[in-house]
C-alpha cells in the first residue's frame, strides 16, 4: 500500500466541505485539540452572548431578563435545538442539570413504569458515574426495588430476560469508542417488556443519532463535549411522548410544576417534558449553550460523522506506517462503524506519554489504566492537524522524551 504523503492530507483538507467551520471557534495558536471528546472548544459566539448576558441582561435588565430576554424558556428552546441533532420530535428534550441528577430523574422515572421489576442490567465497564446513580437508588429504595447487574458487552443479549425492569448503556464507549446498536438493543429490550436508557454523552454532536426511529424510552446526554457549550455547561434529558403522560420523577422541584409562579404548597407536575425540570436554570450557562448550538444551524449530521470516521482513518493509516508508534496497541475497533469519533491506545506509559505530548502542543488525555485517548471534532479539526500529531506523538516514543520526571507526576484530572 502506498504511503500517505503531507501532499495527500492537505488534498483532503482542500475538500472539506466543514473547514469554513473552524472559523466560528477561537482555538488557541500552535495547539492541536485532540480532547473534544472530554470538553469542545469555544465558539466565537459564546463569548459574544455571555457577555451579552453578563454586561445587558444582567447588568442593566436585571430580573426584568427572564421575561425579556426569555431567561425562563432557555431549557426548552436549547432542548429543542438539541432535538434536531438526535432525531427528536419537539417536546420530548429538555436542558438541565447534569447528567448524573438527569440518569436519577429516569432511572426513578423508568422504575415507575417497571412495577414488580427491579433489575436495572448495565455493561461491566460503562461510565462509572451511570452505575453509581442506580448503586445510589438501590441504596434509597432497597433491592427489592432496584438492583444493579452488571455484564460484559458480549453477554447484553443473553441477560435481557423479563426480570429486567431497565436497560442502561452508553450509546459510545467513553474509553474504547465502541459503538452499540442502539436499533438492536432497544428492540430486543422491548421484545423482553425492558425500558431503555441511552447516555448519548459521546455521540451527541458528533454521530446522526435518530432517538425517535429508534423507538428509544430515554435518553440523557451532556453538552460540553462535542456540543462545545463549555465547562460543566448543562447537560440534556430526552423522554419519549408516549411516556409524557403517565410519568412522573422523584426530583419534584417548582420549575417542573405546572404552574411554578402560582406557588402552590402541593406540587402537581408539568403535562409535558417541562416536568423533568427541577430547580432554577443557571442563566449563564444556559445561554452559552444557546450560542454553541447555533453552531450546527447549517450542519448535516451525516457530514460530520463522514470526517470523523475519515480523521480516525487517517490517525490509524499514519500510525500503522510510521515504525515508532509499534510499540501502541489500538484498543478501539478496527472497523470504523463501530466506533465513535474517538481512539483509544494502550501503552504501558500511556500517562507519560499523554503528558509529554501535552507538552508539546498536542492534547489528547488519559483513561486508567493504560489508555492514551484521542478526541477528533470535525468541526475544528483539519487533516494535517493528525499528521502533525502522529509526527510529535513518533518524536516522543522515538526520543523517550515521556520518561522525564515530570511527564509522571499525576494530575487531578487526567
Amino acid at each position: 500500500m502506498k504511503p500517505i504523503t503531507l501532499a495527500d492530507v492537505q488534498a483532503l483538507d482542500a475538500a472539506d466541505p466543514l473547514a469554513h467551520k473552524r472559523a466560528e471557534f477561537d482555538l488557541p495558536a500552535a495547539v492541536i485539540y485532540l480532547d473534544g471528546n472530554s470538553l469542545g472548544c469555544l465558539p466565537k459566539a459564546v463569548r459574544t452572548r455571555v457577555a451579552d448576558v453578563i454586561d445587558q441582561q444582567w447588568g442593566s435588565d436585571l430580573i426584568k431578563s427572564w421575561n425579556i430576554h426569555r431567561w425562563i424558556d432557555l431549557p426548552v428552546l436549547t432542548g429543542e435545538k438539541i432535538a434536531r441533532l438526535i432525531g427528536a420530535a419537539p417536546g420530548q428534550v429538555i436542558s438541565c442539570d447534569s447528567i448524573s441528577v438527569n440518569l436519577f430523574k429516569l432511572l426513578s422515572a423508568a422504575l415507575g413504569l417497571q412495577r414488580g421489576r427491579s433489575v436495572v442490567l448495565s455493561q461491566q465497564d460503562n461510565f462509572p458515574t451511570d452505575l453509581y446513580m442506580v448503586q445510589g437508588m438501590s441504596e434509597l429504595l432497597g433491592s427489592q426495588r432496584c438492583q444493579l447487574v452488571t455484564v460484559s458487552s458480549d453477554e447484553l443479549e443473553n441477560q435481557l430476560t423479563e426480570d429486567v425492569a431497565v436497560l442502561m448503556l452508553t450509546h459510545v464507549n467513553f474509553r474504547s469508542g465502541y459503538i452499540h446498536d442502539m436499533q438492536r438493543l432497544t428492540e430486543l429490550a422491548h421484545n423482553k417488556g425492558i425500558l431503555v436508557i441511552w447516555d448519548l454523552a459521546h455521540s451527541a454532536g458528533v454521530l446522526p443519532l435518530q432517538l425517535d426511529q429508534c423507538q428509544v424510552d430515554f435518553a440523557v446526554g451532556c453538552t460540553y463535549k462535542y456540543l462545545n457549550a463549555g465547562p460543566g455547561a448543562p447537560a440534556f434529558l430526552y423522554v419519549a411522548s408516549r411516556h409524557l403522560p403517565t410519568v412522573t420523577q422523584a426530583l419534584s422541584g417548582w420549575m417542573g410544576h405546572v404552574s411554578p409562579f402560582k406557588f402552590s404548597t402541593d406540587y402537581e407536575g408539568a403535562l409535558g417534558i417541562e416536568k423533568f425540570l427541577t430547580g432554577t436554570p443557571p442563566v449563564i450557562s444556559m445561554s452559552a449553550l444557546d450560542a454553541a448550538l447555533d453552531v450546527f444551524n447549517d450542519v448535516d449530521m451525516q457530514q460530520v460523522r463522514r470526517k470523523s470516521r475519515q480523521l480516525t482513518e487517517l490517525f490509524i493509516a499514519l500510525a500503522t506506517q510510521t515504525s515508532a508508534l509499534a510499540p501502541l496497541s489500538l484498543a478501539s475497533p478496527a472497523d470504523a462503524d463501530q466506533r465513535g469519533a474517538q481512539l483509544a491506545w494502550r501503552h504501558p506509559h500511556a500517562y507519560a506519554i499523554c503528558q509529554a505530548l501535552i507538552a508539546d502542543g498536542v492534547i489528547g488525555d488519559f483513561r486508567a489504566p493504560d489508555i492514551l485517548r484521542f478526541g477528533f471534532s470535525p468541526l475544528t479539526l483539519r487533516y494535517e492537524d493528525i499528521w502533525n500529531s502522529v509526527q510529535r506523538l513518533a518524536r516522543i516514543l522515538e526520543t523517550g522524551r515521556w520518561q522525564a520526571p515530570e511527564f509522571s507526576q499525576t494530575s487531578r484530572v487526567t
